[in-house]
């Protein structure tokens, strides 16, 4: 299997994770703050992630070191450090302005306007110097299309204060694909993404104690929530980003996992009997569309004219 295609079908298994994971989000912080939220599922996942770490290094050891350059202790590689702490950063900040937005606006609002880091990945990219395809361009307008029919009840588009909060998220993500980009083909992926995590369970930690200090009673009340979003989001899914996007653009990268959109809408309809109306399957199917019209090659629409052309 090509390695874009592996590492697409990847990014499309985080896109399913965080798809069902909204509702972890919003069940956990009804007994919990955002902040205390992001502490425990941040902790959760650093801490997983060591558990399975040493299986991981058995199973891929060669792999590791043709990647990392650091046969002996691919922790002595510094850019996992500097790479680690910045993706924890900025991870932490996007991961709690979605929570607390999530108690101003809906979570359809929510989830249009986190996943419009699909515009804003590409309009910054050509400002560091990305180049980014024609047909990348058709796809993103044809993702912001079907977000819309998808998300947005008709004719209706407002800001309020928790649409601020996730517009500013979306942003933040931004800077979190970005940043990943940079550094995920000269570290360890694991690794980076375990410091990613303990450096947010410290942040948070901070700011809970000093904003939100939860009883024990709410932690264990939340504990289900946090313990899915820990280990599937955290731990798995966010794992899985930074593996995945290595030699991926960060632009399809970013429409690859816009379609959590998609999956959290499906999830309810199949588990929850959420019933989808044509608006929102028309939106599915817009985003559907984008999604593989990113992925295919120049080449496939030269072939295609030219067969045209021919008869």
């Amino acid at each position: 299997m090509p390695l874009q295609v592996r590492n697409s079908f990847i990014l499309f298994l985080c896109a399913v994770i965080w798809g069902s994971a909204f509702v972890a989000q919003a069940l956990g912080m009804n007994h919990i703050g955002p902040f205390a939220f992001t502490f425990a599922r941040s902790i959760i996942g650093g801490l997983f992630l060591l558990a399975v770490l040493p299986i991981l290094d058995r199973i891929t050891r060669k792999k590791i070191d043709e990647t990392t350059g650091e046969k002996s202790n691919p922790w002595r590689n510094p850019k996992v450090w500097t790479g680690g702490i910045l993706c924890g950063i900025v991870l932490f900040v996007s991961e709690s302005l979605q929570q607390f937005g999530l108690l101003y606006t809906t979570v359809g609002k929510a989830g249009f306007l986190t996943c419009l880091y699909i515009v804003i990945v590409p309009v910054v990219g050509m400002f560091i110097g990305r180049k980014t395809g024609f047909l990348v361009w058709i796809a993103v307008v044809l993702s912001c299309l079907g977000l819309y029919y998808l998300c947005m009840p008709p004719g209706e588009f407002s800001l309020s204060l928790g649409d601020g909060l996730v517009l500013a998220c979306a942003f933040s993500y931004t800077a979190h694909i970005l940043v990943i980009d940079h550094y995920t083909d000269h570290v360890d992926g694991v690794r980076m993404s375990c410091i990613q995590f303990f450096v947010g369970s410290i942040l948070g930690f901070i700011l809970m104690m000093i904003f939100e200090p939860p009883t024990l009673e709410a932690m264990k009340a939340a504990a289900p929530a946090f313990l899915y979003a820990g280990i599937c989001s955290n731990g798995i899914a966010y794992t899985l980003q930074i593996i995945g996007q290595r030699g991926v653009n960060p632009t399809v990268a970013s429409l690859i996992l816009s379609l959590e959109s998609v999956v959290s809408v499906i999830a309810g309809w199949l588990i929850l009997s959420q019933s989808m109306n044509s608006r929102e399957l028309l939106g599915c199917s817009l985003m559907l569309s984008a999604v593989i019209l990113a992925q295919l090659p120049r080449s496939f629409f030269k072939r295609l004219f030219e067969g045209r052309m021919s008869h």
